[in-house]
């Protein structure tokens, strides 16, 4: 069967969105990134498990009406310079509070 060529117009806007869909990818995987070490700050800073650092970065970010990247921003923030908005650090203890702090073997429990 003989093949159709195709139109000019076809492949540009097959083009234009295949290049929306790379650059929305690469945001999901920027977001995904400062997500997973937001994650890792409160596991590590809060003694909580893995599980637990999500639900609780989930929570401050339902609980403050916050987008959750946006919450995972400024927990790294916060990390890197001292400062984070009252409002999240307010419910980010609280749900530490509420979620653990477990017992790290060898290490001394928050005072």
């Amino acid at each position: 069967m003989a093949r159709v060529p195709r139109e000019p117009r076809d492949e540009t806007a097959r083009i234009f969105q295949l290049q929306r869909e790379v650059d929305q990818l690469k945001g999901a995987v920027a977001s995904h990134a400062v997500v997973d070490q937001a994650i890792g700050v409160i596991v590590a800073l809060g003694r909580v498990t893995p599980d637990e650092g999500w639900m609780i970065l989930r929570d401050v970010s339902q609980h403050t009406n916050i987008k959750l990247r946006n919450v995972a921003e400024l927990i790294l923030i916060w990390v890197r310079s001292g400062d984070i908005p009252e409002e999240i650090r307010a419910e980010l203890e609280a749900r530490v509070d509420q979620y653990g702090p477990h017992r790290v073997a060898g290490v001394p429990p928050w005072e």
